[in-house]
């Protein structure tokens, strides 16, 4: 055993170099991060819950934004454009923008800071929703789509929130921390649906004035972020110990090839594939079932609901029985889900299916996430959570386009069908990550 591994002696608190070496070895042990040890050494200051509150209230007003799009997309280009498979390509349009943005986003951060380079991320989120007013304004789905594809680069810096707030807090409270910041979207679910239901008649064409909500949503998250204390690079280089620093970053294949990071993504990208799946075919599908748009927007409400007050327990569940269970409990819900929207289209199947796909996306990406902050060093950290993004993304954006169209062509229920083989594969990664850990001896 060596001295980088062993653990401090009851009574006794780590030194902050110990504490350094381990974040070292925690991204080469792949062991670590199943289940989060305990330090009780280690506590959050005031100044640490004060970031994570600001976090979460950008979390909350940031992904409000982003279920109003999901809320009103759809709906919207069907008031004027005839091809009704094609209405979610606006909201594909930004998965694949955060597809093509997450890598220069990420990087740039690493370069100037995460408190400069989120609010670069809402000065492209104001620009978005510039666009896609103009869009729907001059009956333009190509403008409407550009839209989308800017908004994308707010919707990449959105999703490093989580990142961000594993980086404030000490190892062992990292799945914490990532949950409570994901708390943020319980706001987001009474923000976005609410706003949609007052926005999208206020003035015409219908919705116009809930993407300039938007706009102004941006503003707010812009003016939070300036209260934030982000480590800046200066300072976070200058606090690496220094055997962090003797340690050149890996390539990024060395990074992405570790067993650990493979079935963590995979997982990722299911849980957020499948559930923008069902997320972005429901309104469609409530619509066509003859409900009012109303409805379509009290089911979005309930699923945001159902995707982020879990995350108030989570990081406790997470830090209790462990990360794959967690993951293979949310596994569990979302195949409830769809045992839900397969038994019937009333009103109450619909509310049902989607606030229990919300629940179970919770415990699989909230596990997911907190496993891929244990597969690599700060001075990696850029480049390595760029890719899973980008994996998310490629799937969510595949997933978000596949469901107008199938939505359209198949129906309601054949659409939940597919995403059963979404769920399996999910729970071949899980069963992976727990092969992993039977595989290996515990860390001494």
């Amino acid at each position: 055993m060596n001295a980088l591994s062993r653990p401090a002696r009851a009574g006794h608190a780590r030194s902050p170099e110990a504490l350094g070496n381990n974040n070292i070895m925690d991204a080469l042990n792949p062991q670590s991060g199943l289940k989060p040890p305990i330090d009780p050494a280690q506590g959050l200051d005031r100044r640490a819950y004060r970031n994570l509150v600001l976090l979460t209230c950008c979390q909350a007003v940031g992904q409000s934004c982003n279920t109003m799009m999901f809320a009103a997309t759809g709906l919207s280009v069907i008031t004027f454009y005839h091809r009704h498979d094609l209405a979610n390509l606006p909201v594909t349009m930004q998965h694949i923008g955060v597809m093509i943005w997450v890598f220069p986003a990420a990087l740039l951060m690493q370069r100037i800071g995460r408190s400069i380079g989120f609010r670069v991320g809402s000065l492209f989120g104001m620009t978005g929703a510039t666009v896609m007013c103009i869009g729907l304004y001059t009956a333009n789905f190509l403008v409407m789509c550009l839209g989308g594809l800017v908004l994308g680069y707010a919707v990449a810096c959105l999703q490093m929130y989580r990142f961000a707030a594993a980086e404030l807090v000490p190892l062992s409270y990292r799945a914490k921390a990532i949950s409570w910041v994901t708390a943020g979207g319980v706001a987001a679910a009474v923000i976005g649906p609410s706003l949609v239901r007052v926005t999208h008649d206020l003035v015409m064409p219908l919705y116009l004035a809930t993407y300039a909500t938007i706009f102004i949503l941006h503003i707010i998250v812009f003016t939070i972020m300036s209260f934030i204390g982000f480590p800046s690079v200066a300072a976070s280089t200058a606090a690496a110990p220094a055997a962090e620093a003797s340690i050149p970053p890996r390539p990024l294949w060395e990074i992405a090839s570790q067993p650990r990071f493979i079935s963590s993504a995979m997982a990722g990208m299911l849980a957020f594939g499948t559930m923008s799946f069902i997320m972005s075919a429901s309104p469609l599908a409530i619509v066509g079932c003859g409900f009012p748009h109303s409805e379509a927007h009290w089911v979005i409400f309930m699923h945001v609901l159902g995707m982020f007050v879990p995350s108030f327990f989570t990081g406790n569940l997470i830090g209790r029985y462990g990360t794959t269970t967690v993951m293979s409990v949310g596994i569990v819900l979302m195949l409830l889900g769809v045992v839900a929207a397969l038994s019937g289209m009333a009103e109450w199947n619909f509310r049902i299916a989607l606030t229990v796909n919300g629940v179970g996306w919770n415990f699989l990406f909230v596990g997911a996430t907190a496993l891929v902050t244990t597969c690599y060093r700060p001075n990696e950290r850029g480049k390595a959570q760029a890719l899973n993004d980008v994996l998310v993304f490629s799937t969510t954006a595949t997933s978000s386009f596949m469901a107008g169209f199938l939505q359209d062509k198949w129906g309601w229920q054949p659409l939940n069908w597919f995403s059963v083989v979404l769920m399996a594969m999910a729970a071949g990664a899980v069963l992976w990550l727990r092969m992993q850990r039977a595989s290996l001896s515990p860390v001494r």
